[in-house]
C-alpha cells in the first residue's frame, strides 16, 4: 500500500543531545505528547532499538476518549534519527539536525486515509510544537 508522506518541523532552542533525550525518553514524552491542554499522555514507553517498541497513550482530560499509538523500530541512529512502523504499516521517521546551538527536528509520517491531510498535518505539528515548548522550558 502506498501512503502520502507529510513532513512537520520545529527548530528547538537546545543542543541535539537534549532534543534527542526529551523526544525519546518516556519520562519526558508524557509531558508533551498531546495536541492541547484538553489532552494528556498518561503513559509512554520506549525501547529505542531495532525491533523495540514505541508506545504512548493519549487521552482527553474531560471526556471518556483516548487511544494508543505504537510502533516497532526499523532503524535507530543514536542522536541522529529513527524510523518505526505502525501496526497499519505506515512509517514514521524523525531526524535531528543541529544548527548553531539549536536543533531542527523533522518528522516525516505516512498519512492515514481516514482524515484530511491538512488535519493530520495540523495535529502532528501541534504535538511537535508542544514538544518544542516543553523542551525549551525545562
Amino acid at each position: 500500500m502506498s501512503f502520502k508522506k507529510i513532513t512537520v518541523t520545529a527548530l528547538i532552542s537546545a543542543d541535539k543531545k537534549k532534543a534527542w533525550d526529551y523526544y525519546t525518553l518516556a519520562e519526558h514524552i508524557v509531558n508533551w505528547n498531546f495536541p492541547s491542554d484538553q489532552w494528556h499522555c498518561p503513559r509512554a514507553s520506549n525501547d529505542l532499538v531495532v525491533g523495540g517498541k514505541y508506545f504512548t497513550r493519549m487521552e482527553a482530560k474531560f471526556a471518556d476518549f483516548g487511544f494508543d499509538f505504537e510502533g516497532t523500530y526499523t532503524e535507530v541512529l543514536p542522536d541522529e534519527g529513527f524510523t518505526f512502523k505502525l501496526s497499519d504499516d505506515r512509517e514514521v521517521s524523525v531526524r535531528f539536525t543541529e544548527e548553531e546551538e539549536k536543533t531542527e527536528v523533522q518528522v516525516i509520517f505516512d498519512a492515514e486515509n481516514e482524515n484530511p491531510h491538512e488535519l493530520q498535518t495540523q495535529g502532528w505539528q501541534t504535538i511537535l510544537d508542544q514538544y518544542k515548548k516543553y523542551t525549551e522550558a525545562n
